[in-house]
């Protein structure tokens, strides 16, 4: 299976996609490197396109004025990615995506994916798939930051992400968590038992 056939597959396993749709999927689309610490999408950037991430691992975060940075999400293959209130909107962007490993994605135009999806229902049903798809992580991740502790949220995170303290540092998986390193630091010793 070449990798456009396995995307192909991918997209089909979300929503099915015929052949047409998708092939016109692939004229907007462009596969796209991006080495480690590139910001894909710039703080007060007014972005243009959506993303789907083939290998990597891509941070979004928010910057404040003093230059302090809180992550709010971490995302790894396959998954898709963008400013959407921004988007929507057609304003600057209030989050950072940067690529924290060498990342390879697929960039598509957000209006011409638009445009496409009035043409093709399979489209627009797919773009609907995604977008219930980021609504259930959020409302799962707003959830976790009511209920439960920081030990509680970062052994889930542990689940979701394999190797998860070989993959991300360990003050970006504080900052997620809404701790300091050293916190980080000693519940992981407390799990661990090290």
């Amino acid at each position: 299976m070449t990798e456009t056939e396995y995307h192909a597959h991918f997209l089909n396993g979300i929503s099915t996609i015929p052949e047409d749709a998708f092939s016109e999927i692939l004229k907007i689309a462009k596969l796209k490197d991006y080495k480690a610490n590139t910001q894909i999408v710039k703080l007060n950037e007014t972005p243009s396109k959506v993303y789907m991430l083939v290998s990597g691992i891509v941070r979004c975060y928010l910057s404040t004025e003093s230059g302090k940075e809180f992550n709010k999400n971490f995302f790894l293959p396959i998954s898709f990615f963008g400013s959407l209130t921004a988007l929507l909107k057609k304003q600057p962007s209030l989050f950072v995506f940067e690529a924290l490993s060498d990342c390879r994605v697929y960039e598509v135009h957000y209006d011409k994916l638009m445009l496409l999806s009035k043409k093709h229902k399979s489209v627009n049903m797919l773009y609907s798939k995604v977008l219930e798809s980021v609504y259930v992580a959020y409302e799962k991740r707003l959830i976790e930051l009511i209920s439960l502790d920081a030990t509680e949220r970062y052994l889930e995170m542990r689940k979701q992400i394999a190797q998860i303290d070989d993959l991300i540092p360990q003050y970006h998986i504080a900052s997620y968590l809404g701790i300091t390193p050293v916190q980080l630091s000693r519940i992981r010793k407390k799990i661990d038992g090290c």
